[in-house]
């Protein structure tokens, strides 16, 4: 499958490409602990099936020191014994505020006591941001089929300065 449109060639996805990725960064800088950013994300793109954000959140928390045990249990995080109660409690937002169709009430009040236990207000802006945002970022790529496997870690970190 070839990807149906260039997000990254074409001027106006490249201008809207900008203000995302600044949004990004409001959640980067926050306090909320890198290592959740890139679990969270993975999270959601391995729900959404978005190869390039898969591929993406890998790389970057492999280059910032994630181990691979821990990237290759988050699919399985509620069966392994290597993430925090507090990333428990994020992974358990990501998914739930990924899959709002499958349940009516959307996120329970028992993950939402779970956030409320692990994380500061500061925190919670910028994981429930951050949920909203890899989830739009999930729908670019994949309603383009933009392909996972060419992603090389800080490849856009200069690109929207």
């Amino acid at each position: 499958m070839d990807a149906r449109f260039n997000l990254f060639d074409n001027e106006l996805a490249t201008r809207f490409a900008k203000r995302f990725a600044n949004a990004g960064m409001v959640i980067h800088q926050s306090p909320l602990p890198k290592s959740t950013q890139e679990l969270v994300s993975l999270r959601a793109s391995q729900i959404n099936g978005c190869g390039w954000c898969i591929d993406m959140h890998t790389k970057e928390a492999a280059a910032a020191g994630e181990t691979s045990v821990r990237l290759n249990l988050v699919a399985a995080w509620r069966e392994s014994t290597v993430f925090t109660e507090a990333e428990q409690a994020a992974l358990a937002l990501a998914e739930e505020g990924t899959r709002l169709a499958d349940a009516h009430q959307g996120v329970s009040d028992e993950t939402w006591a779970q956030v409320r236990k692990h994380y500061d207000d500061d925190q919670i802006a910028a994981l429930v941001s951050l949920v909203a945002l890899i989830n739009a970022a999930n729908r670019l790529a994949v309603i383009v089929h933009q392909r996972g496997g060419s992603y090389q870690p800080g490849m856009f970190a200069a690109t929207f300065d």
